[in-house]
Order: C-alpha cells, then sequence, then structure tokens
C-alpha cells in the first residue's frame, strides 16, 4: 500500500518529539484547555476528576455525543480504533500480512444485512446518537492533524494514521461480542467421536436435567481445526516484531484457539430493597468480569445534558453507557447464558465444492468477494463464502462436507450492550422492562433499581426457537434444522420486588422452578453455581445490608468449592509424608483465596493441575478422558461426594484414592513451585494479575513494563465472588472484575466505583494505571454525579466551543 507507506512517512517525520506525551510532565495533569471544534453548536465542557473520570456537560443530547466520541479519542484513540480495525477486517492495512487471516475470518463475522432495519431495532435515538458520536471521533482525529505533536504513542511506533469513522462501522461489528455455546457444540462432538455422549456429562453438566441426543445422520469426528476461522474472528488483537516483519500471508501470529475451557467470562450484581438496606434505599452493585487488558475494556464517564443525565461504564467505542444509573433508576448486568449459536453441517455436491444440499436440491453458497488492503505489499482478494445460515469456516474436501455458523448475533438490532440506548431514559420498572423488549446481545441478566425503592430482574436476549431439537449438537444444514422465530420477552421470567428484600445473579442456573425449560430450550449450560451460593449466603446472613458490606462481598474470596473439597479430606489420613503433610496443611481452612495464603496456593494446584486429571481417569475410558481438558468442577465435586454415581464398586475407596494420590502430586509440585517450607507458600506468588497492552510484545523491555500493568499477585480463584480465572499452565488471570461499582440509589454521589487498570487510555497518563492498587485492595472511588461534587473533585477541564464558520 504505497499511499499508505508514503503518509506514514509523513508522520515520522513529522513527530520528531519524544515519544513522552506533551499534556503531562511530572506526573502532574496538564493544564485546562479550550479546543475549538466545527461540528459542535453550543459551548460544551470535560471535566476530569481526580480519578480519571471525565464528566460531559453539553447543551443538548446531540452536542453531548459528539464530545462523548470527542472524548474517547481524546483518551482511548488507538483502543478504539484498533476495535474498529479488528472488527472491520483491516488490521493487515497497518499491521502487515501476517493479520490477512485474522480479517478475513473477521469480515465473514461482520453485519452485512439491511442497515434501515438495523437502526430502527435499536430505537429513534440510536442513529443519531452514533452518528454524532462518530463526528466526534473524526472531531478528534482532524484535531490532531494540527497537533500531530498530540498524537498517541502506538500510532508513531507503528506509523499510520488513525481511520476515520461512520455511524454504520459503529454497529456493523460484532465479533466482539460474548458468544454463546459453539465452542461447546464441538468439544461434545469430539467427546462422542472418541466415546460417548454420556462421557460429555463429565466435560459439562447441564442444567437442568437433561440427556442430549445424536443428530440423526451426523458425524461427529470433526477436523482438529474446525473451529480457526471462528476463533481468529472473536479473538482479541496482540502485536509482536515477528508479526511486525512477517511477510508470510499465512503466517497468523496469534495462533487461534477453539478451546472452550481456556476462558470462563461471569458477573456479579444483586439489587437490595430499601428493606433490607442499612441505607433506607435500594442499592445495586455489578461487577462485570471480562478479559483482563490496558487499557480497561470498560470506561467510566458521566453524559450530562438537560434532558438526559446519565453515569456509570460502557465501552469506550460505542455511545451510552450500559451499567450505571441515570438520576431515576440504576442498572446493572451480568451473563444470562441463552444458547445463540449453532454450527450447521453441510453434504457438498461432489462435483461443485460450493454448492449444498438443501431440502433435497443442491443450493449454491453466497460469494462475497471483498479486498484486503495490506501494509508493504499487493492487496489481497478473498472470496466468502456463506450458506442461508450463515458464514461457511470450514471446508472438509475429503468428507465432502462444510461447515457454517448461524449465530442470533448476526442478525438486526445486536450490536452488544447498544440497546441500551433505549433503557438509558426509563424513569420507572414499566418503561425499563419495555426497553429490553428488543435488547438482544449480549444475553444477559438485567437488574434494575429505582429512587422509589423498587427492584427487578429482567433477563433479556434474543433467544432462538429450535423446534425439534435442543441446540447442544451440530446438526445438519439440509433443511431438517430450523429456527422458527425468537422467544418474545413475555417468554422470559422476570421478578419484581421479591419478597426477601433482594436479588442476585452470577451466570448461575437461575429459571425458576416452574419454567418450562423443556419446552422453550433457552440454554442448558450455565456457569458454575459458586459464586451466586457464596454471595446469596451471605446476603441472605445479614440483616442489613450496607454500601460497606456490598463493597466487601464484590472482594470476597471465599470458595465454595475449596470448602466441600476440605469437607471431604476431614476424615482422611495417609502413611505418605507428603499427603499427611498435604492434610494437615488443609485440615481445618476457612476457603479463603488469599494472596498470602499457602492453602489456597496448595488447593488451586490439587484443583487445576491434578485432582481433574485424576478424577478423569478413575470414571472414563481413556479414550473419553484424552477428548477434553479439565473436567466441570461441579459435576465432579457432585460425583466425589456421592461417589457410588460414577466410581462402581467399592466406590468410596476409589473416591478416597483419588483424593490422596492426587493431592500427593500437588504437594510435591508445591514444593518445587515454592520450597520445602510451606509455612511460606502464597497462592499470590503463583496467581498474578496482567493487564497487558496489545503492542507490549512489539516493544523493548523499558516500553513494555511501561505499557502493561502488572504482573502482581493476586488472591481470589474462578469459583470467589471476586473472580479470578487463571490459565492453569502458568497461573495468569486471564478475566475478572476489573470494573466495579456500587450505586446507592437515590443518594448518587455516595456511589463507589473502580476501574482496573485506570481510566486513561496514554500510558504517559497518571490515569493509565493510577486504579490498579486501590483495585487490588478491594477499594473505590467515589462515583461523583452532582454537579457540585463534580467541580469540587475536578483536576482538569476541557472546554469545547463551537469553531468560528
Amino acid at each position: 500500500m504505497k499511499g499508505l507507506r508514503t503518509f506514514s512517512a509523513l508522520i515520522a517525520a513529522s513527530l520528531v518529539a519524544s515519544v513522552t506525551s506533551v499534556a503531562y510532565a511530572d506526573g502532574a495533569p496538564a493544564a485546562d484547555e479550550t479546543i475549538a471544534l466545527p461540528g459542535l453548536s453550543q459551548p460544551s465542557d470535560i471535566l476530569i476528576d481526580r480519578w480519571g473520570v471525565p464528566h460531559i456537560y453539553a447543551a443538548n443530547d446531540s452536542d453531548a455525543f459528539f464530545v462523548q466520541g470527542f472524548n474517547a479519542a481524546r483518551d482511548r484513540l488507538f483502543q478504539i480504533d484498533l476495535w474498529r480495525r479488528r472488527g472491520l477486517g483491516q488490521l493487515a492495512e497497518v499491521f502487515g500480512p501476517a493479520y490477512i487471516e485474522q480479517d478475513k475470518s473477521t469480515r465473514m463475522f461482520l453485519y452485512r444485512g439491511d442497515m434501515t432495519t438495523e437502526w430502527k431495532r435499536y430505537g429513534p435515538d440510536a442513529k443519531p446518537a452514533a452518528t454524532r458520536f462518530a463526528a466526534g471521533v473524526n472531531a478528534y482525529i482532524a484535531w490532531l492533524a494540527v497537533h500531530p505533536d498530540r498524537m498517541p504513542y502506538e500510532f508513531r511506533k507503528i506509523g499510520y494514521w488513525p481511520a476515520k469513522w461512520s455511524a454504520d462501522d459503529v454497529v456493523r461489528i460484532r465479533s466482539h461480542g460474548l458468544t454463546r455455546n459453539l465452542t461447546s457444540e464441538v468439544a461434545r462432538a469430539r467427546v462422542a467421536c472418541k466415546s460417548s455422549l454420556d462421557a460429555d456429562s463429565v466435560r459439562f453438566g447441564l442444567q437442568l436435567p437433561w440427556k442430549p441426543a445424536m443428530p440423526a445422520g451426523l458425524d461427529p469426528c470433526f477436523p482438529d481445526d474446525v473451529l480457526k476461522v471462528f476463533s481468529l474472528a472473536t479473538q482479541s488483537v496482540r502485536v509482536t516484531k515477528e508479526s511486525l516483519k512477517s511477510a508470510d500471508a499465512s503466517t497468523t501470529m496469534i495462533a487461534a484457539t477453539d478451546n472452550p475451557e481456556e476462558v470462563t467470562e461471569g458477573s456479579n450484581n444483586w439489587v437490595i430493597a430499601p428493606s433490607k438496606s442499612a441505607t433506607g434505599r435500594a442499592i445495586m452493585p455489578n461487577d462485570p468480569h471480562r478479559a483482563y487488558a490496558a487499557p480497561s475494556l470498560r470506561y467510566i464517564q458521566q453524559i450530562s445534558t438537560p434532558t438526559l443525565d446519565i453515569i456509570g461504564g460502557g465501552e469506550p467505542s460505542a455511545p451510552g453507557i450500559s451499567i450505571g444509573h441515570n438520576g431515576s433508576i440504576a442498572y446493572g448486568l451480568t451473563i444470562f447464558n441463552i444458547d445463540q449459536e449453532d454450527l450447521y453441517v453441510y453434504e457438498l455436491n461432489p462435483s461443485n465444492s460450493r454448492e449444498y444440499r438443501y431440502k433435497g436440491k443442491w443450493e449454491p453458497m453466497r460469494v462475497v468477494r471483498e479486498t484486503i488492503n495490506v501494509r508493504d505489499a499487493a492487496p489481497v482478494t478473498a472470496d466468502l463464502l456463506f450458506t442461508r445460515h450463515g458464514p461457511v469456516i470450514y471446508t472438509e474436501e475429503s468428507k465432502h462436507r462444510a461447515f457454517a455458523v448461524r449465530s442470533a448475533w448476526l442478525s438486526p438490532g445486536m450490536l452488544p450492550y447498544f440497546d441500551s440506548m433505549r433503557y438509558m431514559r426509563a424513569k420507572n420498572y414499566a418503561q425499563f422492562n419495555a426497553a429490553l423488549a428488543t435488547w438482544g446481545a449480549p444475553t444477559v441478566n438485567q437488574v434494575y433499581a429505582d429512587k422509589d425503592g423498587n427492584i427487578g430482574w429482567v433477563p433479556s436476549g434474543l433467544a432462538p426457537i429450535r423446534p425439534n431439537w435442543d441446540g447442544l449438537m451440530p446438526v445438519s444444514g439440509d433443511g431438517r434444522y430450523e429456527w422458527t422465530g425468537f422467544w418474545p420477552r413475555a417468554a422470559m421470567p422476570s421478578t419484581y420486588n421479591p419478597a426477601q428484600g433482594y436479588f442476585t445473579t452470577s451466570n448461575e442456573m437461575n429459571l425458576p422452578a416452574d419454567y418450562p425449560y423443556r419446552e422453550r430450550k433457552l440454554g442448558f449450560e450455565w456457569t458454575n453455581g459458586s459464586r451466586h451460593q457464596r454471595i446469596d449466603e451471605v446476603l441472605k446472613s445479614l440483616p442489613k445490608v450496607s454500601i460497606e458490606d456490598s463493597e466487601r462481598l464484590q472482594n470476597d474470596d471465599v470458595s465454595i468449592p475449596a470448602r466441600r473439597l476440605v469437607a471431604l479430606l476431614a476424615p482422611l489420613d495417609s502413611d505418605d509424608q507428603d499427603t499427611r503433610a498435604a492434610l494437615t496443611l488443609l485440615k481445618g481452612w476457612d476457603a479463603h483465596m488469599g494472596a498470602d495464603s499457602a492453602q489456597a496456593a496448595l488447593e488451586e494446584v490439587w484443583l487445576s493441575r491434578h485432582l481433574g486429571r485424576a478424577f478423569k481417569s478413575a470414571v472414563l475410558p481413556k479414550n473419553a478422558a484424552s477428548a477434553f481438558g479439565a473436567p466441570d468442577t461441579a459435576v465432579m465435586l457432585d460425583s466425589l461426594e456421592h461417589p457410588e454415581a460414577r466410581f462402581g464398586a467399592d466406590a468410596q475407596s476409589k473416591r478416597d484414592a483419588v483424593l490422596l494420590s492426587s493431592l500427593h502430586d500437588a504437594y510435591a509440585e508445591m514444593v518445587r513451585l515454592q520450597g520445602n517450607d510451606a509455612s511460606r507458600w502464597k497462592w499470590g506468588e503463583l496467581q498474578t494479575n496482567l493487564n497487558a497492552h496489545p503492542l507490549a510484545d512489539a516493544v523493548d523491555a523499558d516500553m513494555r513494563a511501561k505499557l502493561n500493568v502488572g504482573p502482581i499477585g493476586k488472591g481470589g480463584s474462578a469459583y470467589t465472588p471476586n473472580q479470578s480465572t487463571y490459565r492453569a499452565s502458568d497461573f495468569r488471570e486471564t478475566n475478572g472484575p476489573s470494573f466495579r461499582v456500587v450505586v446507592d440509589v437515590g443518594n448518587w454521589d455516595d456511589s463507589r466505583a473502580v476501574n482496573l487498570p485506570g481510566e486513561s487510555g496514554d500510558p504517559d497518563n497518571p490515569h493509565y494505571r493510577d486504579l490498579a492498587q486501590m483495585w487490588l485492595k478491594g477499594q473505590y472511588f467515589p462515583l461523583l454525579y452532582s454537579s457540585v461534587a463534580v467541580e469540587a473533585a475536578t483536576e482538569k477541564r476541557v472546554h469545547l466551543v463551537p469553531a468560528a464558520p
């Protein structure tokens, strides 16, 4: 791309200043500034408080969303530019040939339907807001052309100019959303291929009681890389020195993976009614659990106009705020596990691999030809193939079959979180509930609280109607398995002002006992219920729940699985010295997963590296045990507590042997990892939190330390309310609660929040990492809302005025 190379050279020539931003010196905030902007109708202000939170004040909503876009670019430009490029499949244009395959993959999952229908799904406010938001981003990019010394470091490092946005860009990108079930379908097929569907119940325990069936005629033995394209399309971007140098278009520098056990997304939220609240008002805490990164996925901000005053967390790449409050109601969300995806398997025409059998006839695939621009290389032409169900992700020539993905999130109105544009103006429960009638993705437990003391739960999401199958296995694309629409909002459960005075969700199976789940088949794969169980037992035990109680509960590190394992070990003994030492260490332990805990270190090494493998070997045939990684922890614990169900004859002795032998191996590994003195073992010296920047592996060590935040030792586990999911290979945290908020409903200035590692996306800004230690210690800052409180805490003001014509 000659034009890009020439433009990059101009950038490099103009940006001879130091890579250190001129906006800050010696860690002190920059001075207030006034900026004249074409496109702004009236003066507006961005007040940045001492914790880095921007509070946007505008004379009207149109200007407010324009300023929100401008501010997102001002503070997070590289992050949102990378989001846009990844989502549109334009990485190779600036990073080179190593990203061609990721671009091809991502383009297959763009929304390609009618844009008029798309915009109508979000309501009348959506397109005007997105249009103004995109215009605001572009206004900042235009301002940078006049002030090149303010260009973010990442663009200078790579040598390219940020792209201009359009409103359609905002909503066409779907591949960054949380997906549902596809990887598990393939994992289940693999187990069935090597063993049986019954064996898969150890990999993933279904809820409520349900037995999956093999679809008629399905060959479940799939290619190992059948989900490579899907994984490339939905994974994040990592830039390395090698990827930037690579001239091989067939090399993808970040290996795609379709292992569903690597990351477990989750979240917690609850709402407290005045009758249960220490404040006498409702309380709404939420801590969504997502992948850790620098900058943070979430961005806390306030948008204030005469007709709209919202504050909370959203994603910096889209207008609005999805978690927070508007001065009348508070709202928060966690994942509600509706199954929105299916893998279709097609018989191909042996004489034409671009035709597939559908209802007895050969039907041609739709071919979309696209040009991918490539930095320092010629453009590449890609033929993207689609069936009537969705993008074709794999063609298996040897068996004359192809695989395509049908996903609800490719339907109109499915931009993740963007339907918050409807409910952020709601003033009461009826309006909030009505606003969620069209919510599409991700599928969520919405909780609600208002200043009049009402609380509620409204699970929401586009739920496919599968009339003749359950969605748990891939199915034929020959016309026998078709969605017949989507369940309406009225088919979902909900609750309003529950008698117990609170309601909490943590991705657990929370369908009511009388819900017709067999008929509606919303989904059968729910997250482990341990976090919910712990939160519920704490809330139930408190006569009144305070703001501080909610803060402590968000940071709670008690593991229900660890508690159950300690109970299983209590009656056991051993003649082996290491095993007896391990039993002694864990006896009477309270299951607190503190960073300084020796017991937590041993228990997690045991659980994640030894117990699961030993359990699989004991209860499954070898071929089944080798078909998947870690077993479902809930299934394993249930089986250990009731061994007769899976261990066969002499079940208790076999169970005890599994416990003791695997515990012995875990203790021996801890000796290798942290020495012979168990009193010096620490979980936080194994488990670490790292918020990695996408360019961290493309720079030298000094700059890497500046871009990354961490590693820092961390407590908790995947099953504690303070969730800490980690890679078993090296105990590096993969995801957890980077953003926490506790809303004091009605006394808004007493609300609390924290955002890891900080609010800014500029590594030279003090607010890039200043919240990391607060987050680690379970501390919060006040989420100020009133103009008086915001003014008092303001450290910098950006005054925006309309540019002279």
